[in-house]
């Protein structure tokens, strides 16, 4: 499709003109009401507690939204982030938006940032060992509880900024501005670079299952996410986990496209998966209250839920095809399982396979 040629205001009377100016100057200030924001700093230490006080309940002040990457940083560029912290080097802001409405309302979701708050996280917790340092080099090997003790007050109370987006800024405008300070412009998500890059057969598939109305309905998305492919993105996922997830590595993307590059390559019946997909959608909308959503008025269901749900669940019919399970009342809102699927959840091959057996053992009846 042609790009709209600009309008021409060339021929346009000073009236006209007036016109359209005043239109536009409506226009600017109303979306600069969307994007409000204020300036905040907070230390080290209040960040850490916004963001891990409720966090295996998924209720943290401070969350990580459902479209935003799994944490990406190396070992050793964590350390490197540390390092710029000890050394009082500037750090870029990080940029969150207060939640208007939703179950999330009064919630900070990070829109530019999470590598550096889970960062901070892995390190006060003594998950992250330092390493590769040059300018500190005599902290290679330290862990958080190595520092002195005045050296970890210091730590914690070093601030960093944050840009708080006010108002009413919904997910589509939160996902423009992470866009925008990721790309300088729309970023494509991975799943239509897929979709226009890898054609071939099972995108075919792939395309058929996203469009099925139950499906739609047992795992609602925001429009936003429904724009930029995010059904697909699904579909994809529950194959090339429920195929291969013992096999999965740290890379979701490369796994993803390794997969459907597999697949396209290969002879396969159409009608198998669908039917599988079709069977696992059946045994979800008859057993599990709430479909793949948290809650009845939940109305986006994050990846990592669906993805526990719908393998759990193909994975416990591939034992026994006829299952009854246990009622799913009796965990699906455990603390276990939430801390399984939590928004920051990571994509480590251990926690994968823990997620997805956790709910095929219980629908199975097991206990471990």
């Amino acid at each position: 499709m042609k790009k709209p040629r600009p309008k021409d205001l060339s021929a346009l009377s000073d009236l006209e003109k007036e016109a359209l100016q005043e239109a536009a100057e409506v226009q600017i200030v109303s979306q600069q009401k969307e994007f409000d924001f204020d300036i905040r700093e907070f230390p080290v230490e209040v960040i850490y507690g916004k963001f891990t006080t409720g966090l295996d309940e998924d209720r943290a002040e401070l969350f990580v939204p459902d479209y935003q990457r799994e944490l990406v940083w190396t070992d050793y560029q964590q350390s490197r982030f540390i390092e710029s912290v000890l050394l009082n080097l500037p750090i870029p802001y990080i940029f969150v938006a207060d939640v208007a409405s939703g179950e999330n309302a009064g919630r900070l979701e990070i829109v530019d940032g999470s590598q550096r708050i889970r960062t901070i996280v892995r390190f006060l917790n003594d998950e992250l060992t330092l390493e590769g340092l040059k300018r500190l080099d005599g902290l290679n090997g330290f862990t958080f509880s190595l520092l002195t003790g005045p050296r970890q007050m210091r730590l914690k109370r070093k601030t960093l900024r944050m840009i708080e987006m006010m108002g009413h800024s919904d997910e589509d405008a939160r996902r423009e501005m992470f866009d925008r300070l990721n790309t300088g412009g729309t970023r494509l998500e991975e799943m239509e670079t897929r979709l226009g890059t890898q054609d071939g057969p099972f995108i075919d598939v792939i395309r058929k299952i996203a469009a099925n109305p139950e499906f739609r309905r047992l795992c609602p998305i925001s429009s936003a996410r429904e724009k930029r492919r995010e059904y697909e993105e699904l579909v994809l996922r529950f194959f090339a986990y429920d195929d291969n997830y013992l096999n999965f590595s740290h890379s979701v993307e490369n796994f993803l496209t390794d997969y459907l590059k597999e697949k396209n390559r290969e002879s396969f019946s159409e009608t198998d998966y669908i039917e599988r997909f079709d069977k696992m959608l059946l045994f979800v909308g008859q057993y599990f209250p709430d479909g793949f959503k948290k809650n009845s008025t939940n109305m986006s269901v994050p990846r990592i839920r669906f993805e526990a749900i719908s393998v759990g669940a193909s994975q416990a019919l591939k034992e026994h095809p006829d299952l009854t399970p246990p009622p799913v009342e009796t965990w699906i809102n455990s603390s276990d399982f939430k801390n399984h699927t939590r928004s920051d959840a990571s994509n480590s091959r251990p926690k994968v396979k823990t997620r997805i057996e956790y709910v095929r053992d219980r629908l199975l009846g097991k206990h471990v």
